[in-house]
């Protein structure tokens, strides 16, 4: 049976919110070519971050050192960082807590255990998060990025198989969105890549590289690890109800100083 921990709990009670998905008709580059399920590894299932993981707060290890930004970005990351720590309870601050969509990779560190589904379909692989129930489709039918797609908060992923390893390249993301809990800045020029591994049958990695000429000086990232729950269902986890927000504990909700 799943058991959460008493912040979990809280966490859980104190979020409520629904979102809607729009059907949109888009042009793509490059050629449809679809990797069949059957020649793929499976990633399918619930998984749950594991603890010792480097990212997505990647800065949360303090013997990771600080990303080297441009100073736009150091400008910017300034201005989160005192709004963070301005009050006790400053860490609300944090778009999230206002019910903005997070983005990705900020999603992966909403909740305590990162819990989302992966469900792999002809052509496509779905991430499901606990979080709000964000859907998030990665294609993987050959197609390039869409030309026409503005800039959105999830961004327009597309994927690809290399061996036992899912290759997800993401762009046209908005700048609305902070990359991690510490307030990291970027910009519309976020290039993400991430590649999903099945490392054994429980467990799951997720090594992330942001690319960010506006923001970063060079690449950076680092990896998540996710543990298979087999028994577990997505529960639902909304963010609607965010003036009780202020009742969390410090411990419970800051961002890692």
């Amino acid at each position: 049976m799943r058991r959460h921990s008493m912040s979990a709990i809280l966490l859980v009670a104190m979020l409520a919110v629904s979102f809607g998905i729009f059907a949109q008709t888009v042009g793509h580059s490059g050629p449809a070519k679809a990797q069949t399920i059957a020649n793929t590894p499976d990633l399918s299932g619930i998984w749950s971050r594991r603890a010792g993981a480097t990212g997505p707060d990647f800065l949360s290890n303090s013997k990771k050192p600080e990303p080297l930004m441009t100073p736009w970005a150091e400008a910017e990351y300034k201005k989160v960082r005192e709004s963070y720590t301005s009050t006790p309870t400053g860490y609300l601050n944090d778009p999230v807590f206002n019910c903005v969509p997070p983005g990705v990779p900020r999603i992966y560190s909403i909740d305590f255990e990162g819990i989302m589904e992966i469900i792999q379909l002809p052509g496509r692989v779905l991430q499901i998060f606990e979080f709000d129930h964000y859907v998030r489709q990665i294609y993987t039918d050959g197609r390039g990025h869409d030309e026409n797609l503005p800039a959105t908060w999830m961004g327009d992923s597309i994927g690809k198989w290399e061996g036992d390893t899912l290759v997800v390249d993401t762009t046209d993301s908005n700048d609305k969105t902070r990359l991690d809990r510490l307030g990291h800045p970027h910009s519309d020029a976020l290039h993400l890549i991430e590649r999903f591994r099945r490392v054994s049958k429980d467990k799951l990695t997720v090594d992330i590289t942001i690319e960010d000429p506006k923001a970063y000086s060079k690449p950076w990232g680092g990896q998540l690890a996710y543990a298979l729950k087999p028994d577990w269902k997505l529960m639902e986890f909304m963010c609607q109800d965010n003036h009780t927000f202020d009742q969390f504990t410090e411990e419970s909700a800051k961002p890692a100083n």
